[in-house]
């Protein structure tokens, strides 16, 4: 029988409509009933294509058993983390603060208040290994509340002291700016440099994931040093390594492109299996400033290969981006490699009784008997180059529950020059076969059920997406036809999101969009990702539109977001008295803080828009300040672990020194000015504000904004390129190498 879950539009609360367990969706009736009931609260926080949480959701919340213990004793709520990040965010720095870790699915049990007072994540269906099972710990907390309510109540209002203590600790330091900002700046590099695995790739052990923030600070390490500096050659190095490994290892889907979220192992092998949106979009950008870096075009491929993915994938027919596939499908189908059931136990080899098995992995995994009747004689070719073994090559530790046994997870364990060479064959040719080898399996692979597709629109993720299509327009397109293509989807998502996920008349965006637009309106990383997103377009298409946009969303932000005591973004926004305690994130994970980018945005409208506006307003000031403020705020946390906020730490090169303007005046769609713009984004370099008068609606928008750039013309009717320093400019250019030259 449906619980109060069947009418929502989240994939992942749909998933759990049928569960014996009669959970309710985050809000006032929920908490009304456990307030009228005097029941604590159990809330299960998790997301559509979390592995672990349809683990627990097989295990414990599809039984009736445990179905009536949690109906019987508690209000069972559940929330999807990517609708109500700030709902996550206070509860999961509750149980990193309890347990010392975090992750999802996220359980914690709080008063009808909404406070929390015990939590942790996936818990097992019974006693394991010393570890209490699910419906123990169901049992014993509904045995507290009965006889320890007070003490229970007490402990949530301890907790909640603590962290409360932990936001009032963030704020400025003594010391100048600079003087802290270049520590942390050599700190944040030293720790890379220290936490490097030179034989793997990456950072520290297992798990292994691909945290963008870490290679965005090494390739602005290279950029301000210089890439043939002594640091800034070791920061390429270290990010550049870790690139190809992944591209090498599991983590990366080698027929149908793409990165899984992260690897169980500290050689990249083994993933677990989802594909997150965010995840392309961020490494993206870091394959396409390790091309700048080091002109090898490999990572342009790989970038490319991301891109190919997502719009086949993960492109909605309206423009957005759709957010994840799940790590788990089903098993069977034209094609398939079929995992065994689990042999554990554990129930995750089916997610509700009479539907197919399900398993991580297994629409990605190959047997060598697949290889040999997908691909005939080619399939000893793959095989060799990829480790493919007829045992399967997931053994040992690597594959604890056997679901893995006779598969293989394609990982290239040799390089293209000897795999040639061990079948007697050119690197081009065997390049050629391999290439046509992987087409064919994808062919094949189209035949299994595919991972469930979370197809929410989240605005945040889109604005990422947005930077990493205008990016590559910049370094890749050139003055190709293939720029078109990136500006097109970029433009064609900032534009879904204009008309389907912004209210033009409160100036407000939404999170989310599915089948409609959701009812939340957007979190502060919301804006954030997206501001940045219209940013990145402007200076890859040059139409004011979105510079206007930009500046007019930031504004909102800080109206809806700005700590004004403190400095630093709040995760949300005041008002909802759903939120026990308003946090501002200071950590860079799988997603930068809101506050990290925001700083970064604001640093760039100031130096993207005048001193001051039409009404007198002083803009540029205004940014700039709120910008210091902004990386201020925090620097308590990245002052004493920069390696924390590396994205935060990229900020102080905006704050610290004034970056050059290039203003380019001519027709953006003529030759001569896409030329001098590829120019710009050959190499890695400090950053610029760029800018363009494409027009007269330009010329004269910017003759109201910013009067210095009047007297820019194009010369000689060529396109023609300004560099200026604190307004001061040098003569003008017409030739992409004088242009070079006078960036160097």
């Amino acid at each position: 029988m449906a619980n109060a879950l069947h009418s929502e539009k989240s994939p992942y609360l749909l998933q759990h409509a049928e569960n014996p367990v009669a959970w309710l969706p985050w809000g006032e009736a929920a908490f009304a009933r456990a307030r009228a009931e005097e029941k604590p609260i159990f809330l299960s926080i998790g997301y559509s294509t979390c592995h672990w949480c349809h683990v627990m959701a097989h295990e414990s919340f599809e039984h009736e058993a445990v179905a009536a213990i949690l109906n019987e004793h508690f209000v069972a709520i559940k929330v999807d983390r990517e609708e109500r990040p700030d709902v996550d965010k206070v509860y999961m720095a509750y149980v990193q603060a309890l347990t010392g870790h975090g992750g999802w699915p996220l359980s914690a049990w709080l008063t009808p208040e909404l406070k929390p007072f015990f939590g942790g994540t996936y818990f097992p269906p019974e006693d394991r290994h010393g570890r209490a099972g699910f419906p123990a710990i169901l049992r014993a907390i509904a045995g507290g509340w009965k006889s320890e309510r007070d003490t229970l109540v007490a402990e949530s209002e301890r907790v909640l002291g603590t962290l409360r203590d932990s936001q009032a600790a963030q704020g400025p330091a003594d010391g100048p700016l600079a003087v802290a900002g270049g520590e942390a700046f050599e700190q944040c590099f030293q720790y890379y440099y220290e936490a490097f695995d030179g034989a793997n790739g990456g950072f520290g052990g297992a798990p292994k994931f691909p945290r963008a923030a870490n290679l965005n600070f090494l390739f602005r390490v290279a950029a301000i040093q210089g890439v043939a500096s002594e640091m800034g050659a070791q920061a390429v190095r270290l990010a550049t390594s870790t690139l190809r490994a992944m591209a090498r290892g599991g983590i990366h889907d080698h027929v149908g492109g793409g990165y899984h979220r992260y690897a169980v192992d500290e050689t990249w092998f083994v993933p677990h299996f989802e594909k997150m949106l965010y995840d392309q979009a961020q490494i993206a950008i870091n394959c396409l400033e390790a091309k700048q870096a080091t002109g090898d075009e490999r990572f342009a491929w790989m970038a490319r290969d991301i891109f190919d993915y997502v719009w086949a994938e993960l492109t909605s027919p309206q423009g957005g981006f759709f957010t994840a596939e799940d790590a788990d499908s089903a098993v069977g189908g034209s094609g398939t490699s079929v995992p065994p059931v689990s042999e554990s136990g554990d129930g995750r080899d089916a997610r509700v009784a009479g539907e197919p098995a399900h398993a991580e992995g297994a629409f990605y995994v190959w047997s060598a008997a697949d290889l040999r009747a997908v691909l005939g004689e080619d399939a000893g070719l793959i095989a060799a180059h990829f480790g493919v073994l007829d045992t399967g090559n997931v053994t040992g530790p690597l594959d604890p529950h056997g679901e893995f046994r006779g598969k293989n997870i394609l990982v290239q364990r040799r390089a293209l020059v000897e795999t040639a060479k061990l079948f007697s064959l050119e690197p081009d040719a065997a390049n050629e076969r391999i290439g046509a080898a992987l087409a064919t399996l994808k062919e094949a692979r189209a035949g299994r059920p595919r991972p469930l597709l979370d197809d929410k629109i989240v605005t945040a993720n889109n604005g990422l997406m947005i930077s990493a299509l205008a990016k590559a327009a910049q370094v890749l397109g050139g003055e190709n036809a293939e720029r078109e293509r990136f500006l097109r989807a970029a433009e064609r998502a900032a534009a879904f999101v204009e008309r389907e996920l912004y209210d033009a008349a409160r100036g407000v965006l939404f999170r989310c969009w599915r089948d409609g637009r959701g009812v939340h309106e957007g979190f502060a990383e919301d804006y954030a990702y997206f501001i940045q997103g219209l940013l990145d377009l402007y200076e890859g298409s040059f139409a004011l539109r979105w510079l206007i946009w930009a500046e007019s969303l930031q504004e909102k932000m800080d109206e809806l977001f700005w700590d004004e005591t403190r400095g630093g973004y709040f995760n949300s926004a005041a008002g909802d008295a759903s939120i026990v305690l308003r946090l501002k994130e200071d950590y860079d994970g799988a997603e930068p803080a809101p506050s990290s980018v925001a700083a970064m945005n604001v640093l760039r409208l100031a130096t993207l828009l005048p001193d001051q506006d039409a009404a007198g307003a002083p803009h540029r000031q205004t940014y700039r300040g709120r910008g210091v403020r902004c990386i201020e705020a925090f620097r308590a946390q990245w002052s004493r672990t920069p390696q924390g906020m590396p994205q935060m730490v990229c900020a102080l090169e905006l704050a610290l020194e004034a970056p050059r303007h290039v203003v380019l005046v001519g027709d953006p769609e003529a030759g001569d000015f896409r030329a001098l713009a590829a120019g710009l984004h050959e190499q890695l370099g400090p950053r610029r504000t760029l800018l363009a008068v494409t027009n007269d609606t330009d010329r004269r928008w910017w003759a109201e904004r910013a009067p210095w750039m009047t007297d820019m013309v194009a010369i000689g009717g060529r396109a023609t390129a300004y560099v200026c320093a604190e307004f001061a400019c040098q003569a003008p250019v017409t030739e992409p190498e004088d242009l070079r030259r006078l960036l160097r």
